[in-house]
């Protein structure tokens, strides 16, 4: 992948490389393209994470309706593990880092030492445990409630592609913490036009799914504040690492949302 602008391109190419560029960076998905590195394909890579969201969400719907006539918990199981498998862990890997630096309760440079160390310690495997068992116990939850209702579990869809338009909120609207990692390399060039059309797949998504739609932009509305308020107070800004925090702990959070709501309305 090469940075630098190439203005002859066809923007049609500058968006399809920047799916590509969107798909290896939030999936282990095969792209079997070369997509190049500059202004254009990443701001292109970044509007398409939601689309990317709607894949994974796409792949996850496909399986829970192949295998409907699993029981709930070993259906809630496959889909968990596939959900894991598609990021290839990339995001828990982030919300592992940011754990143990968090439970260090110690300054910030060596916050920012212990994110960077590639060893895993206690906070980190204790985040993953509850992480994934809370995310079973969701799934589970959801998919119960969805097939006693007859309908089919479309919230697959709507999550993962909330989930990433929020990382999305976050490399548009909070600073790098530091100059030359990952989140400073996605966020030049980036502005409110791109936030926009990123906007739109996710609102159209879960304003189609009516109270409950709404309550997923909501929620999702206070999660990226809550986070972006942590973010810039303990960190003085988002790297990597928090950007996979925030899609894992999106979803967790949007899932924790939707089943709220079900279980009132169904009370």
């Amino acid at each position: 992948m090469n940075e630098g602008s190439q203005p002859s391109r066809p923007a049609w190419r500058d968006a399809l490389e920047g799916l590509g560029l969107a798909l290896q960076f939030l999936t282990r998905l095969p792209v079997p393209m070369q997509c190049d590195w500059n202004l254009a394909t990443r701001r292109w890579a970044t509007t398409a994470y939601p689309l990317v969201g709607l894949i994974i969400g796409l792949l996850l719907w496909g399986a829970s309706v192949l295998l409907s006539a699993l029981p709930e918990p070993l259906l809630a199981l496959v889909l968990v593990s596939l959900w894991v498998a598609i990021s290839g862990g990339l995001h828990l890997d982030g919300l592992m880092d940011l754990a143990d630096a968090l439970g260090s309760n110690t300054s910030l440079d060596r916050r920012w030492q212990i994110m960077k160390d590639p060893q895993v310690g206690s906070f980190a495997i204790l985040a993953l445990v509850f992480h994934l068992v809370w995310k079973l116990a969701l799934v589970w939850t959801l998919l119960v409630w969805t097939f006693q209702a007859g309908a089919s579990p479309i919230w697959l869809l709507a999550i993962p592609a909330l989930a990433r338009f929020m990382a999305v909120v976050l490399l548009v609207r909070v600073p790098a913490a530091r100059s030359g990692g990952l989140a400073y390399g996605w966020q030049q060039g980036l502005g409110w036009n791109d936030l926009v059309r990123a906007a739109i797949l996710p609102l159209v998504l879960c304003l189609g799914g009516g109270g409950v739609g709404v309550l997923m932009v909501v929620a999702g509305l206070v999660f990226v504040v809550g986070f972006a308020y942590g973010a810039r107070r303990l960190f003085n800004g988002i790297n990597g690492d928090m950007l996979g925090a925030a899609i894992e702990g999106g979803e967790l959070w949007l899932m924790v949302c939707v089943s709220s709501w079900w279980w009132f309305a169904m009370a």
